[in-house]
């Protein structure tokens, strides 16, 4: 097998124009690959953290508090008890933050907009300040009562700064209209579709709005040591939370504001716990990663069936120029199996040091660029989650890509490399081509 390799490399040598076109070929549809993936990876990553910043925990216990029949409001009663069970019940939480939860219309002297409420204190919240980044002012006046974050883009089309009043105005869960006045004490630069539809106030200020009192939260975000678990905690969650007497809603992966129209047609009142994951809240939003990653594996295999075709007629070649040599090598006594094996592994050596140089190539280009902070039009942060690009080395995922190129381009040689071994030795030994 050392000879064959041998034989391999010095073909390569000998024939190097040949070499380094094919090389470079395979070279550049590995480098965007491993570039499209990085950036890939970037945005699910950039997703994951604005998602469990601003929108979701890795687990959501949450749930609905119906007076009437008819009409529900986004509430957990008595949400200090369900904290103890949830503590109780999963080994590996990691923290769990209390967040009220709205839905209402945001307005200045001069603009309105519709925007998710997030009612948050501000000191149990480890996370918040690493995520998100301000633009103007500061985190900690978030503490004080009738205090408001909002994000970039709100700030403009609301056209107010730092220290501007702006009016919440909610429906109440008895049909009737609230306001509340609040002061912006923040900033924050924008992170995707996320920030267009969220503000962050204290807890008290949610509640001041519904009206209602500090035993009631919107939800309880869990956050746990491993994300691997999720499904196993799930089931643990539910489990404990029915046998500690609590009503559970069936298992529903939509994002919380997309159920009121269903839960306002059930016929039942009182109190119901919904549970839902991290991705069950961003299942809206979701298609922009299945969309890059089609984006990727479609040029990348248009452009893997172009090398796969250039190698295999650069092989052609190769075995008809070498005819003779390969005659003489069967008249030796090496057998078709060799032959072909010959052939493969020339391929196979060509592949992998081109794959492995443009993987390299593009993980350098994919880090270049994400410390550049390239920042990126508007629109394209409600996508990509971010106001920058931003890449994120996945092994897996690259290794993987590799492996396929490699494998593509080593199995197409063994259509001409089976010819190759077909050939008789008097036959190719007279060979003048």
């Amino acid at each position: 097998m050392s000879q064959l390799f041998l034989i391999a490399i010095r073909n390569l040598i000998q024939h190097r124009k040949r070499s380094l076109m094919l090389g470079g070929a395979i070279a550049g549809v590995t480098m965007l690959l491993i570039f499209l993936t990085s950036l890939s990876s970037g945005v699910r990553k950039a997703m994951f953290e604005a998602a469990t910043t601003i929108q979701t925990g890795h687990i959501n216990v949450a749930g609905f508090y119906k007076v009437t029949a008819g009409r529900s409001a986004p509430i957990v009663t008595d949400y200090k008890k369900v904290m103890e069970v949830i503590k109780k019940s999963l080994p590996d939480v990691e923290y769990i933050v209390p967040r009220g939860r709205g839905w209402a219309r945001v307005v200045s002297d001069t603009s309105s907009l519709q925007a998710g409420l997030a009612g948050i204190d501000i000191n149990q919240e480890p996370y918040f300040k690493n995520v998100l980044h301000l633009e103007s002012g500061d985190f900690n006046a978030l503490s004080e009562p009738h205090t408001v974050l909002i994000f970039e883009a709100q700030a403009k089309r609301l056209n107010v700064k730092v220290g501007d009043v702006i009016v919440i105005s909610a429906l109440m869960p008895n049909g009737t209209n609230n306001t509340i006045d609040l002061r912006v004490v923040a900033i924050a630069q924008d992170v995707g579709i996320f920030s267009n539809f969220s503000v962050f106030m204290p807890h008290q200020s949610v509640n001041d709005l519904y009206q209602i009192n500090s035993n009631n939260m919107g939800a309880l975000y869990v956050y746990i040591k491993n994300i691997k678990q999720l499904p196993k905690d799930m089931d643990i969650l539910r489990k404990s939370l029915t046998e500690a007497g609590y009503t559970m809603m069936d298992s529903d992966p939509r994002v919380f504001w997309i159920k009121f129209d269903s839960v306002n047609r059930e016929d039942w009142t009182g109190q119901k716990i919904d549970l839902t994951t991290w991705e069950d809240e961003i299942s809206f939003i979701k298609w922009t990663i299945t969309a890059i990653d089609g984006i990727t594996y479609i040029l990348t295999s248009i452009l893997l069936i172009i090398i796969v075709i250039g190698i295999m007629n650069s092989m052609w070649i190769a075995i008809n120029e070498r005819t003779r040599e390969i005659g003489t090598l069967r008249a030796i006594g090496m057998q078709r199996r060799r032959v072909m094996s010959m052939f493969v592994i020339e391929a196979f050596t060509l592949s992998a040091l081109a794959t492995l140089t443009g993987a390299v190539w593009g993980l350098l280009l994919a880090g270049i660029v994400h410390a550049l902070h390239i920042h990126i039009p508007t629109g394209a942060q409600m996508f990509l989650m971010s106001n920058t690009l931003k890449f994120s080395f996945d092994f897996f995922r690259v290794i993987n890509g590799m492996f396929v190129i490699i494998g593509a381009t080593t199995l197409i040689s063994l259509i001409p490399s089976l010819r190759a071994a077909r050939l008789k030795p008097i036959t190719a030994m007279q060979h003048n081509g």
